[in-house]
């Protein structure tokens, strides 16, 4: 599976925000779309950088909760790891665990057309394994 069908089956919108918005209504914004990343950018098509809710427990151990009136760019990770809507999903299973991040942007070209969760990672190998497992049972169902 690639991950343009994962894009197809939950949408490609990515909720983003500007380098300069505060840490607190960043965290409005995970709440009120009960998501777990955010993808920092300036125009909403270039990656500045990525917030997760582990980058934010972590600044506010370090920092306290002074830290809510900052900027986002305070606490962004600047490496991204990205993918294409044309990768395999096999692929990006390996990244997030290699790498220990949990959500991957999805770039064409220069742009951020979607983003992918380890939920969605998850959703796409259970319904590979329910086809094939449907596949098998009409085989066996079949040959006797």
């Amino acid at each position: 599976m690639r991950i343009a069908e994962i894009l197809r089956n939950k949408g490609s919108a990515v909720t983003t925000a500007r380098p300069d918005l505060d840490i607190h209504a960043l965290l409005a914004l995970l709440a009120e779309h009960n998501i777990g990343a955010v993808v920092v950018s300036p125009d909403g098509r270039r990656i500045a950088g990525i917030v997760s809710e582990r980058d934010i427990v972590r600044a506010l151990y370090r920092h306290g909760a002074a830290l809510l009136d900052s900027p986002v760019s305070r606490i962004m990770s600047t490496e991204v790891r990205t993918c294409a809507p044309d990768d395999h999903v096999e692929g990006l299973r390996r990244i997030m665990t290699d790498h220990r991040v949990r959500h991957l942007p999805v770039v064409s070209g220069d742009e951020l057309v979607g983003i992918v969760s380890i939920g969605d990672v998850v959703k796409s190998a259970i319904s590979e394994l329910a086809t094939e497992r449907e596949q098998l049972v009409e085989y066996l169902q079949g040959g006797y």
